[in-house]
């Protein structure tokens, strides 16, 4: 029976987490400088949000969203069909025996971060966070008058 190469940890290593950051620092310049010779790439303002490299440092995930989230799908398509070049202006800034291979998701942080609010702003949520305070000082004060 086969086994997992990497055992389960309990979260990434601080080399992933470094090649990560250097990844997503060097996309980012090159994405802003618009450095790719691609002018439906270049049409777009990206922001690259995380990097998520494999245990191995043989693929990075991307997270990337554009400007206001618009036309996502294109900028993701413009990306894909990019990703060699990029590898190989990544592989320029670090100084690692291989590029890992890139592969773009669409950040979908932003989006829970609106839900979150949105459901923090319903009252009924509000009215159970603030009522849960109350009873538990109430629940404080009948103790110190029983004892």
């Amino acid at each position: 029976m086969a086994q997992n190469r990497f055992p389960p940890a309990s979260g990434p290593s601080q080399r992933q987490l470094r090649v990560g950051e250097l990844i997503r620092r060097t996309l980012s310049e090159v994405l802003a400088r618009g450095d790719v010779h691609d002018p439906e790439l270049n049409r777009f303002s990206i922001t690259v949000g995380e990097v998520r490299c494999s245990p191995d440092l043989k693929v990075a995930m991307v997270y990337v969203l554009p400007l206001g989230g618009r036309d996502a799908d294109a900028a993701l398509v413009a990306l894909q069909r990019n990703k060699g070049e990029l590898r190989r202006m990544a592989a320029k800034g670090m100084s690692l025996k291989f590029a890992p291979e890139l592969r773009f998701m669409l950040d979908e942080t932003f989006d829970k971060l609106d839900d979150a609010r949105r459901m923090f702003a319903d009252e009924r949520v509000r009215r159970d966070v603030e009522g849960g305070r109350d009873s538990d000082s109430d629940d404080d004060r009948g103790d110190e008058a029983d004892g």
